[in-house]
């Protein structure tokens, strides 16, 4: 066994993966123009982060946006049968896009302060 002593990082790390993994790392790493595995890999331990989104939230908003669809496809049938407009359909218009806005503010702003 070699003496790891006089090596600036003298402690070694493995792991296993299966060749799937392994070609997706040296697709990442070609990304980034390099070939030193044991540096990329260091680096990504290091610095590198795994990220698991659960946004409940994003989940929420997309059944808003649903339900904002059909109550304006409601609106617009309305319309059309009609030939008129009220007031209280652009308010609500306007009322259900300020709900889309704010809902995606707050999951950007969640986004933002993962770290």
């Amino acid at each position: 066994m070699a003496d790891n002593r006089n090596r600036k990082r003298p402690i070694q790390v493995k792991f296993f993966v299966d060749e799937k993994e392994l070609d997706l790392i040296k697709k990442k790493m070609a990304l980034l123009g390099t070939e030193n595995k044991s540096a990329y890999l260091r680096k990504m331990a290091i610095d590198g982060y795994a990220v698991k989104l659960d946004l409940p939230g994003l989940r929420e908003l997309t059944l808003k946006m649903k339900n904002i669809s059909n109550s304006e496809n409601q609106i617009v049938k309305r319309v059309n049968s009609t030939g008129n407009i009220y007031e209280a359909d652009i308010e609500e218009i306007k009322k259900n896009q300020e709900e889309i806005y704010e809902g995606i503010r707050k999951i950007l702003t969640s986004l933002s302060k993962i770290e």
